[in-house]
């Protein structure tokens, strides 16, 4: 008894305009059984559309293909055990296709050239990358939507590019160029007011001009500690009214300003301190030094000393004396930022120290009034056994000492010398074990 093999079944619904549903079955029984077969449940239904550019079916795999392509449209033509036909109707969505990829983001961006003309243009990352030569990491260090997470001041050499994240501004340096990022706030504007005046050949006095992008590294650093050592003049004065104030007059004003201040400066010396670090790991590194030394010459560096390798002699030289300008420059600001921190750091300890002699005074008042309120209590205490004593004495009851006449006398007077000396007692007591 030959064994009949189980039908395999495919359902396949078929939309329709119309509000019958309709469906399409395949299923196989025999290989001496046609392959397909159509039940429908509708007379009328709507040809199936299917993602692809064609649809072919198959009776087996010894009989010949029962689909034929029309030339005039997208149909196929499938034969059937009674010799009918189905058409099938299928749509190609290839132009229609979704771009699952993810946004690039795009900068607007000020564009400085060496010449001085300023533009503003839009770049995107890639386009970005392109032109500076950069990888995508490098772009986090001046993105300006990670600001928050890339506070801290740095600067980075690349091979065609400078990347400058200076607190507010953060630019990156080419040959011929300068791309300015959040161009509108006051780092960014505070850099342009320092630049523009290094390009102007009328300021040169004649003396030879650095690379630009030396003369952008240095406007950046220039900006931003000009900038710290304005808001440090600005604070000092303040600081020091506030100080020469406060020991003789303690309101909540005034030590509200002192607060403030105190923030201020506590804000102005980490960013001048997180700046003085960022130049010294700049100068603790030779090879940064000269990697910008190189930039846009055929020089190379070479591995184990980092020496310095160019193929036209001259361009050696120039390389090397601009080593020594850059080191020379960056002391230079080094200095100056060593003693932003240092005056910041002095006013923060000024600060502090009257906080501290504020505390002291008001502990010391603290502690009078705990004294005032001490004896009050002990002379409270003293009055209170005088006052149990006529408390006795107020009673109902006969004592037979109203009959004398000086009875009354006698027990006001003793009341009053026990209230004294039982507070003369307890203060010798409290003054021996140094309380009072």
């Amino acid at each position: 008894m030959a064994l009949t093999p189980w039908p395999h079944l495919f359902h396949l619904p078929l939309h329709s305009s119309s509000s019958s549903s309709s469906h399409l079955f395949f299923y196989s029984q025999s290989q001496s059984s046609p392959l397909l077969r159509i039940t429908e449940t509708s007379a009328a239904f709507s040809p199936l559309k299917v993602s692809s550019a064609s649809a072919r079916c198959y009776k087996s795999a010894t009989e010949p293909d029962t689909v034929s392509d029309d030339e005039a449209g997208d149909r196929d033509s499938v034969k059937t055990a009674n010799g009918g036909s189905v058409t099938v109707t299928t749509t190609s969505f290839s132009g229609d296709s979704l771009s699952l990829g993810i946004r690039e983001p795009v900068y607007e961006v000020e564009e400085v050239k060496a010449n001085g003309t300023i533009s503003i243009r839009k770049i995107n990352r890639r386009q970005l990358l392109k032109s500076s030569g950069l990888r995508p990491r490098d772009i986090r260090s001046v993105d300006p939507s990670l600001f928050l997470t890339n506070s801290m001041p740095s600067l980075l050499v690349r091979e065609n590019a400078i990347l400058l994240n200076l607190g507010t501004l953060r630019a990156i340096a080419m040959q011929e160029r300068v791309l300015i990022f959040d161009y509108n706030r006051k780092g960014g504007k505070a850099f342009i007011e320092a630049l523009l005046p290094r390009l102007n050949p009328k300021n040169m006095n004649g003396g030879p001009s650095m690379p630009f992008e030396l003369e952008v590294v240095e406007a950046a650093l220039l900006s931003r500690i000009q900038r710290l050592e304005r808001k440090l003049m600005d604070l000092e004065p303040r600081v020091q009214n506030i100080l020469a104030v406060l020991p003789n007059k303690l309101t909540a004003d005034i030590l509200e300003q002192l607060r403030i201040s105190k923030q201020t400066l506590v804000e102005l010396g980490s960013r001048a301190g997180a700046l003085r670090q960022m130049l010294f790991d700049l100068l603790e590194d030779p090879e940064e030094i000269r990697r910008i030394c190189i930039m846009g010459r055929n020089c190379t560096l070479k591995r184990g000393n980092d020496a310095v390798e160019c193929s036209v002699p001259s361009e050696k030289q120039i390389a090397d004396e601009e080593e020594e300008e850059i080191e020379m420059l960056l002391e230079n600001y080094l200095q100056r930022c060593e003693s932003c921190h240092g005056q910041a750091e002095r006013l923060l300890d000024s600060a502090k120290e009257m906080e501290d002699s504020i505390a002291v005074n008001l502990s010391s008042r603290r502690l009078e009034v705990s004294r005032v309120e001490l004896l009050l209590q002990v002379g409270t205490f003293c009055v209170a056994l005088g006052a149990l004593v006529a408390g006795i004495f107020g009673m109902n009851l006969r004592s037979y000492l109203e009959e004398h006449v000086f009875a009354f006398w006698v027990t006001t007077a003793g009341i009053i010398v026990g209230a004294i000396v039982g507070f003369y007692l307890m203060y010798s007591y409290l003054k021996t074990r140094k309380i009072l």
